[in-house]
């Protein structure tokens, strides 16, 4: 991929990008006895889409030991905006307001959670002024 296209992981990719960034540097088997753990994954499977994410640019293998070493060479926060962008885009016509009145009424929202959601209102208003 050129530096210019933006990284789309899939569901899967996704899955093995969330353990890495969780835990950090990785071994694939670490990494398979994580996606095990919910999920009925090959460790073929996990050490194959691995080898592939590295050939994308979306991890680099560190290969000085016996048990290669994966890391992520995709940001968190940077991947979870553009998917949320792309997201936003293809499922609500770009209206954030739409999701959030969505994802609201779909879900229990807790007193704390409402308080954060105030708390960040608050900071894009008064960003905005």
């Amino acid at each position: 991929m050129t530096l210019n296209q933006p990284q789309k992981p899939t569901e899967s990719e996704l899955e093995i990008l969330q353990i890495l960034w969780q835990h950090g540097p990785s071994t694939v088997r670490f990494v398979h006895e994580q996606l095990s753990e919910t999920k009925d994954a090959g460790y073929t499977t996990t050490l194959k889409l691995m080898q592939i994410m590295a050939e994308k640019g979306m991890l680099q293998a560190d290969k000085a030991n016996r048990s290669h070493v994966y890391q992520p060479l995709l940001q968190e926060e940077d991947t979870q905006r553009r998917l949320l962008n792309r997201f936003l885009d293809t499922t609500f016509r770009g209206s954030a307001l739409k999701m959030v009145m969505q994802a609201l009424g779909n879900h229990q929202t807790s007193k704390e959670e409402l308080d954060e959601i105030r708390d960040l209102l608050d900071k894009l208003e008064g960003d905005k002024k």
